[in-house]
C-alpha cells in the first residue's frame, strides 16, 4: 500500500505540483503586491476591519456584552419557535469558531514569533480588533441575504448577498460577479487549506510524538475522513451539533495548559507582556523592520480568525433568528475568541517559557517555518512546565484539524450548491473526503499554497460587497438598538432624536 501511494506521488501528484508552481508564481505577484513593503490584499484586509469599525460606532466594544448575552441564549425565548432556521446561535457560532480555531492558533502564533518576533503578537491582536467589525457585517448580511429552501433547509452566505444585495443597490452584473468570485475561491479554499492541509498536519503533529505510525498515513486518512463523512452527510443541523459539543472541549483543555503554564510563571508575565509591546514597536533582528513585523501579524491573524474572508457568514447564515443584526453581533466574539484570547495565551506560553530568544525559537526554526515546525515549536514549549501536555496537545491538533475540516466541508458545500445547484451536493462531498485521505498520504506543495492564496483572494469580492452595503446595515444597527428592551429610557431618548433628525433632513 505504501509503494503504491509513493509511486502515485511521483507521477501525478508531482505533475500537479509542476503545474500549480508556474500559476502560483504569477498569483503571488498579483495577490502580494506590496505597497510601502505592505502586501496590498493585507492593506485591503486591515482596511475593510478599520472602516467597518468606524462605520458602525466601535460595534467590537459597545456590541461586546450585548453578543455575549446573545451567545448564552438570553433571547432565545423572546421570539415564537417558528424561526426559520436550521441551528441556534451558539451551534453557528461554534461552527464559525470551529473553522478558523485550529493550526493558525498553535502553529501560527508560534511562526509569527518566530520570523516577526513577539511584537507579532500586539499586531495580530490589533488586526483581530477591528476583524470583529468585519465579522458582525458579514454575518448581518449572510443573515439578512440568505435563502431558505422549501424544505426548510437555509442557503447563505456571501454569494447570496453579493448578487442580491448588490441587485438592491442596481448593481446586479457586479454582483454576479462577485459572487460567482467568491464561490469559486471558496471551494478551492476547502478543498485544500480547509481540508488537505489541515488532514495533512493533523498526521504530521502525530507522527512528530508517535514516530512509528509514520507508514500508516493510509488507515488515518481512511479513518478521518469515515469520521467526517459521518458528520457531514447530516448537513449544519449535525454539524452544528458536533461542533457546539467538540469546540468548548479542544479550547477548554488547551487553555488550561495555557493557563497551568502562566500560573507557574506568573512572576514574568509582567516582563513577557512588556516584551510584546516593546517589540511592537521597537523590533529587533526583523527582516523588514515594524513594515515586516506589521505584515507578519496582520496575516497571520487573518488566516487565523478569518475576518473579512465572509466564510463565517455562511455558517451563521443557518442560525434561528428573525433579527440579522443579532447574528452579526454574536460573530465578533470570534476574532475575539480566536486570536485576542487564544492566540495571547499561545504566545505568553512561547515566550515565558523561553523558547524565544537566543537560545529559544530564534535559532530553532527556520526563517520560513512550516506549519508542522510551529506546532513543534509550541509542543517543546508547554513541555517546559508539563513534560506530558505534548501528547495532549497532539490529540488537541487533531480534534481542531477534524473540526476544521467539518465546518469547511459546509462552506464548500454552499459555494459549490451556488454554481452547480443542490442536487450536485453529494458530488461534491464525494471530491471533499477524497482530498482528504489525499491530503494525509502526499506532499502537499504548491497545492495547498494555492489554495492559501484562494483563502486570502475570498476577501476581494466579500469585502467590496460590505463596504457597498455597509449603509444598509448601520440603518438596521440603529433601529435594532432601539428596539432592545433592556435600554435605558436616556439613551433610547437620544437615538429616537438623531433618528427623527436624519428623518426630517431626508424629507426636505
Amino acid at each position: 500500500m505504501t509503494i503504491f501511494f509513493t509511486f502515485l506521488q511521483l507521477t501525478f501528484l508531482d505533475r500537479i505540483d509542476a503545474i500549480f508552481s508556474q500559476a502560483i508564481a504569477v498569483m503571488e505577484k498579483i495577490f502580494f503586491f506590496s505597497i510601502g513593503g505592505i502586501p496590498l490584499i493585507i492593506l485591503w484586509i486591515m482596511g475593510g476591519g478599520i472602516f467597518f469599525t468606524l462605520r458602525f460606532g466601535l460595534i467590537n466594544i459597545r456590541g461586546f456584552k450585548h453578543a455575549i448575552d446573545i451567545a448564552r441564549g438570553k433571547y432565545d425565548r423572546s421570539e415564537d419557535e417558528s424561526e426559520e432556521g436550521e441551528v441556534s446561535p451558539f451551534q453557528a457560532l461554534a461552527t464559525a469558531l470551529s473553522g478558523t480555531v485550529g493550526l493558525g492558533n498553535i502553529a501560527g502564533v508560534a511562526i509569527a514569533i518566530q520570523i516577526g518576533g513577539p511584537g507579532a503578537v500586539l499586531w495580530m491582536s490589533a488586526a483581530a480588533f477591528v476583524g470583529m467589525s468585519s465579522k458582525f457585517i458579514e454575518c448581518t448580511l449572510g443573515q439578512q441575504y440568505r435563502q431558505v429552501n422549501p424544505d426548510g433547509t437555509v442557503a447563505g452566505g456571501p454569494m447570496y448577498y453579493l448578487s442580491r444585495g448588490l441587485a438592491e443597490l442596481g448593481l446586479p452584473q457586479l454582483g454576479k460577479v462577485l459572487a460567482i468570485l467568491f464561490a469559486i475561491f471558496g471551494i478551492a479554499g476547502s478543498f485544500g487549506g480547509g481540508n488537505m492541509f489541515q488532514a495533512n498536519q493533523s498526521f504530521a503533529a502525530l507522527t512528530a510524538l508517535f514516530p512509528n505510525i509514520a507508514s500508516y498515513d493510509w488507515l488515518f486518512g481512511v479513518t478521518v475522513a469515515l469520521l467526517v463523512g459521518l458528520v457531514i452527510i447530516g448537513g449544519i443541523a449535525r454539524i452544528g451539533i458536533v461542533t457546539s459539543k467538540l469546540v468548548p472541549l479542544m479550547i477548554g483543555i488547551y487553555l488550561a495548559g495555557c493557563f497551568w503554564v502562566i500560573g507557574v510563571k506568573i512572576t514574568e508575565v509582567p516582563a513577557a507582556i512588556g516584551t510584546i509591546c516593546q517589540q511592537a514597536f521597537v523590533p529587533t533582528a526583523v527582516e523588514g523592520g515594524l513594515v515586516g513585523l506589521l505584515v507578519q501579524g496582520i496575516r497571520r491573524s487573518a488566516f487565523s480568525n478569518g475576518a473579512g474572508l465572509g466564510a463565517a457568514a455562511i455558517a451563521h447564515a443557518a442560525a434561528k433568528t428573525k433579527k440579522p443584526i443579532r447574528e452579526g453581533l454574536v460573530a465578533i466574539l470570534e476574532p475575539f475568541i480566536d486570536t485576542i484570547v487564544i492566540c495571547n495565551l499561545t504566545g505568553l506560553v512561547i515566550i515565558l517559557t523561553g523558547m524565544y530568544g537566543e537560545n529559544g525559537a530564534r535559532g530553532s526554526l527556520p526563517a520560513v517555518a512550516s506549519a508542522t515546525g510551529g506546532s513543534e515549536l509550541t509542543a517543546a514549549a508547554f513541555a517546559q512546565v508539563i513534560a506530558w501536555f505534548p501528547f495532549v496537545l497532539a490529540v488537541v491538533i487533531f480534534l481542531f484539524g477534524f473540526s476544521t475540516m467539518i465546518t469547511w466541508s459546509y462552506y464548500g458545500e454552499r459555494c459549490w450548491a451556488y454554481l452547480f445547484g443542490e442536487q450536485n451536493i453529494l458530488i461534491y462531498k464525494g471530491i471533499f473526503l477524497l482530498c482528504i485521505f489525499v491530503g494525509s498520504v502526499v506532499n502537499l506543495g504548491t497545492v495547498v499554497d494555492f489554495s492559501d492564496m484562494m483563502l486570502l483572494a475570498m476577501a476581494v469580492p466579500n469585502l467590496i460587497g460590505c463596504i457597498l452595503l455597509s449603509g444598509k446595515v448601520a440603518s438596521q444597527l440603529q433601529d435594532y438598538w432601539l428596539d432592545l428592551p433592556e435600554k435605558s429610557v436616556s439613551t433610547k431618548t437620544i437615538l429616537v432624536t438623531k433618528k427623527e433628525q436624519k428623518e426630517e433632513v431626508f424629507e426636505k
